[in-house]
């Protein structure tokens, strides 16, 4: 079965990367000319091109041992999206206030990480698996909690769990800040290296997928 590296994707040619959401929609043209469209995917899926990110021969001798090591697109790994790795607008420090995660119910102790896009008509709601370790804070009813003392946050999973005396009370808004990465694998088994076109300006071609862990 294929597993999950937890290893990020070197982070200073991920931020030359290009590339974002996607969605499968369904569109249906009726004989009045009205449309009929249908969302065949619930969750969007994030597509990305590495290669603008590589400038010099060293940075491309790293990614070919970074894919050879994932064996191609066998193993997933952590990839920093330079446009939306924060919970915070604008890509700003993560508060605990910044997300909100559920209510409590004075018995429900674990709350999944998720980020909030949109707000007037359909807000979605996007499953943060792979948080950056350390950098969750949660907030009951406003009030920061400390991690390791009143809460914990698997970073491989995304899952904020309560200690037992201090799961929230029945009506306590829970909210959580955080830094995260994207889980994705690389989109090819061939990663194709021309050094005389990559010398003459050329871009490699690496592309990435996100996946759902």
């Amino acid at each position: 079965m294929a597993g999950f590296h937890e290893v990020r994707f070197p982070v200073e040619v991920a931020l030359g990367a290009r590339g974002g959401p996607e969605r499968r929609t369904e569109i249906v043209t009726l004989a009045s000319g009205r449309e009929e469209r249908n969302a065949r995917w619930a969750l969007s899926r994030r597509k990305y091109d590495a290669g603008y990110g590589v400038r010099s021969i060293e940075r491309l001798s790293a990614i070919v041992a970074f894919f050879e090591e994932r064996r191609g697109r066998l193993y997933g790994f952590r990839f920093r999206d330079r446009l939306d790795w924060t919970s915070a607008p604008k890509n700003a420090p993560p508060l605990p206030n910044d997300q909100p995660l559920g209510t409590g119910n004075g018995t429900r102790a674990a709350f999944p990480l998720t980020k909030r896009y949109g707000a007037a008509y359909s807000p979605y709601e996007r499953p943060i698996a792979k948080p950056v370790e350390g950098s969750v804070r949660v907030a009951v009813n406003g009030a920061e909690r400390v991690a390791g003392t009143h809460f914990d946050c698997d970073a491989t999973t995304g899952i904020v769990t309560f200690r037992s005396g201090h799961i929230p009370p029945a009506g306590a808004s829970v909210t959580a800040g955080f830094v995260f990465d994207v889980p994705v694998r690389f989109d090819t088994d061939f990663l194709e290296v021309d050094l005389s076109a990559f010398e003459a300006g050329a871009i490699p071609n690496i592309p990435l997928i996100e996946i759902r862990v």
